[in-house]
């Protein structure tokens, strides 16, 4: 059995979020609840529905990297929303969920969380979570998106030197920022208010309604990095996001906007990726 309870997350739900929601499962294992949810009919277009895991076997990251868990250590949680017309600028939707998931954190008593483009959560420089985001267009009009985040609660030791040899970053942990870390249920709940609020201002408003969170709590911005891309590496100093979220890295007089790639720190402060 998993030892995350439906019944209180969704008793706690705000009622108009709760109204919306066509269906809440919690699973003791899975896969992917990012997987699960793309191969299930997708909600009505305003509506949501929710996977959230104890443990994942197959979680996933940006470019297929592997999302590693224990059971119990970490919370999984997977949103499928659907938009009433679709929005000009998908790719900036990562970023605008990591604004909501930093917002649930701080409505859990969480502060002193950055944002690392494009979809990592960073506390004491170390890796907290990371997001996913994944489309699916099932008509012209309407795309149904899949919004995916995982939060480190309480890594066993092993898992987090994993982790670091794996990112090439250490992973931070809820228990390691504060002395009594909210349980699942409560940062669930968060998580939930906060993501279908944002996805309904982002179909409204676009990305422009979170660039200037996302620019406040930019945690790559000064520092030396070097992009990894499928045609190569370029190197320089991240220096912020445009306004359709695209990273800007200077290097002499240039500045190159980034779309993707794989970010690794060269600057003083550490190593990450």
């Amino acid at each position: 059995m998993t030892s995350i309870d439906a019944t209180a997350i969704h008793d706690s739900l705000d009622p108009g979020v709760a109204a919306r929601m066509v269906q809440l499962e919690v699973f003791a294992e899975i896969e992917s609840t990012n997987s699960y949810l793309l191969q299930q009919q997708a909600p009505a277009a305003g509506k949501h529905r929710v996977a959230i895991a104890d443990h994942q076997t197959a979680g996933r990251g940006r470019q297929e990297r592997e999302w590693i868990s224990a059971p119990g250590s970490s919370l999984c949680l997977s949103l499928a929303y659907t938009f009433s017309t679709r929005p000009d600028n998908l790719p900036g939707l990562t970023l605008a969920i990591g604004v909501a998931a930093l917002n649930a954190l701080r409505n859990s008593g969480i502060d002193d969380i950055s944002l690392k483009w494009p979809n990592d959560l960073v506390a004491q420089d170390g890796k907290l979570g990371g997001m996913l985001a994944e489309s699916q267009f099932r008509s012209e009009a309407n795309a149904t998106v899949v919004a995916g985040i995982g939060i480190n609660f309480d890594l066993p030791v092993q898992l987090i030197q994993e982790n670091a040899s794996r990112w090439a970053q250490h992973a931070v942990d809820l228990n390691a920022l504060v002395h009594r870390p909210p349980t699942r249920e409560a940062v669930s709940v968060a998580l939930i208010e906060n993501l279908v609020e944002s996805l309904s201002v982002f179909e409204e408003e676009g990305f422009s309604a979170f660039v200037t969170s996302w620019r406040d709590h930019d945690w790559l911005r000064g520092r030396q990095i070097t992009v990894e891309q499928s045609e190569g590496q370029i190197s320089g100093t991240a220096s912020g996001i445009d306004d359709d979220g695209a990273l800007l890295l200077s290097s002499g007089d240039s500045i190159t906007r980034v779309i993707t790639g794989s970010i690794i720190v060269t600057s003083a402060s550490g190593i990450s990726a």
